[in-house]
């Protein structure tokens, strides 16, 4: 494996990333939802730099501790558009466009949905990608700014990746959303999986990442038919109790 991936809670239940790329040693963080937890991070890992940061859209847990992290650090800043709305963007990205860490391609994805300008990075070599408030283990992120149809496109480009792919999405939600998950699903597998994360999260473990084709299995989102039943699945969410 050619990146380093160290995951690690900040907010109430946010989860920042710190990435290393080996052969050059070049450092990124995925987003700045706590600036000066990440930088106190950085400097317990010892990795004596951080060059680049890299946004997926344009939220305050996001994007917020940007201009902390520069001024500590120097990195450039590395996002969609929208990101200008609350911070500084040194290159704009958007779908189709590479960015570098060091030897680490990131391929970026557009993923309208959550936000209007929301992106993911993925490094297809590695397997891995960072996808942001797009997708959870058995969720997706809300339509603050997107349509249901175009949150549907998004999770479907995801879905046409690699099965092996991992995903690491931003929040640790999964416990809410396997409660939901059991309202509409019913087979036996899927209690077993949703057990299996009560049991992590009574535990204190992270059920992030999560595995492509373990969402393809489970996640009710990818499991929707089409994009009117992925809107009702949707709907069906925002207003659950469970």
């Amino acid at each position: 494996m050619a990146l380093t991936v160290h995951i690690f809670p900040v907010l109430s239940d946010n989860y920042a990333f710190l990435l290393r790329d080996d052969a050059t040693g070049q450092v990124a963080t995925v987003d700045t939802p706590d600036g000066d937890a990440i930088l106190a991070e950085l400097e317990r890992l010892g990795w004596g730099r951080l060059d680049l940061i890299l946004n997926t859209h344009w939220h305050p847990d996001h994007a917020g501790g940007n201009a902390a992290i520069q001024a500590a650090t120097g990195a450039r800043i590395i996002g969609p558009e929208e990101v200008r709305r609350i911070a500084t963007v040194d290159q704009v990205v958007t779908g189709g466009d590479l960015v570098m860490l060091g030897q680490t391609r990131f391929e970026v994805t557009s993923a309208p949905g959550h936000t209007l300008g929301h992106i993911l990075y993925r490094s297809t070599a590695d397997a891995i990608a960072f996808v942001g408030d797009t997708l959870f283990p058995l969720g997706c992120g809300r339509l603050f700014e997107g349509t249901a149809e175009q949150m549907w496109s998004s999770l479907s480009a995801i879905a046409a990746w690699p099965d092996r792919t991992v995903l690491y999405g931003a929040h640790e939600y999964t416990a809410a959303n396997a409660r939901f998950a059991l309202s509409i699903d019913d087979r036996p597998e899927m209690a077993d999986h949703a057990a299996e994360i009560f049991a992590m999260r009574e535990r204190g473990e992270f059920t992030e990442p999560t595995v492509l084709s373990v969402e393809k299995a489970f996640n009710p989102f990818l499991r929707a038919r089409d994009a009117d039943d992925f809107a009702a699945r949707r709907a069906a969410k925002d207003a659950f109790k469970g």
